[in-house]
């Protein structure tokens, strides 16, 4: 299955709470689509940014240890995205998705707070179309 409107539905709220930085809340306002359809694929997307997202909750704090681990979390989840083929062009025009996930892949593997600047200042377009 590939990414749809009503999966870019679900996130609507998440993605406005991620561009106002409340890290946490976009976390569980993504928590209950990612939950409510194990056998959905797309799920993948959900579960990049839920941990993208808790990531930035630990940059926020000063927790390297946390964001190294919620890193290598995500970068699972993107290599999921692609394997399972959910990507497609209603994601990128929506969400921007290829600039969010090339700068995720740009964090060199033995990061410092520093090399998250990009990330925690990415904000996906305003006004889901």
């Amino acid at each position: 299955m590939e990414f749809t409107l009503d999966h870019l539905a679900q996130m609507q709220e998440a993605i406005k709470l991620f561009n106002e930085k409340k890290y946490w809340e976009c976390h569980e306002a993504l928590e209950d689509p990612w939950v409510e359809n194990p056998s959905d694929k797309v799920r993948y997307i959900y579960w990049l940014v839920i941990q993208v997202a808790a990531m930035l909750v630990h940059y926020d704090k000063g927790n390297l240890t946390g964001m190294v681990g919620l890193y290598n979390k995500a970068m699972d989840k993107l290599k999921k995205c692609e394997e399972y083929k959910i990507e497609n062009q209603l994601l990128e025009n929506h969400l921007n998705w290829d600039h969010f996930k090339n700068i995720l892949k740009s964090i060199p593997a033995n990061f410092k707070k520093e090399d998250l600047v990009e990330i925690s200042n990415f904000k996906f377009p305003e006004q889901i179309k």
